[in-house]
């Protein structure tokens, strides 16, 4: 998936918006953070642990725990221009589930 495809997918998102966190692209719901494009590589979704350790099992080469306490927390980076896109679409959606308010809950995946 290109860096284009994958903005255009959270922007898709209920009232998902772009923003910039310290210098780095980020995509929010009601100013929540779902995902980041810190760089040309992967993006960052947040991802609950549990969340984190399953997408790492189920696609070990397209998904990696951030270094350090984010990652621990379930930060993760995704490798979404190798990934099959479903899958990038939604391991997005589920970080923008993470953070939204309850009210506004997707179909779950």
């Amino acid at each position: 998936m290109t860096d284009e495809d994958l903005i255009a997918l959270a922007l898709g998102l209920p009232e998902a918006t772009e923003g910039s966190h310290f210098g780095t692209r980020d995509f929010r719901v009601r100013g929540k953070i779902f995902m980041t494009l810190p760089g040309p590589d992967f993006c960052v979704v947040k991802l609950t642990p549990d969340q984190q350790q399953m997408a790492r099992a189920t696609m070990p080469e397209e998904v990696a725990a951030v270094p350090g306490g984010w990652g621990l927390k379930g930060s993760t980076r995704l490798f979404h221009h190798r990934a099959d896109k479903d899958a990038v679409a939604m391991l997005v959606r589920r970080a923008w589930r993470n953070v939204a308010p309850k009210s506004m809950a997707l179909p779950e995946d």
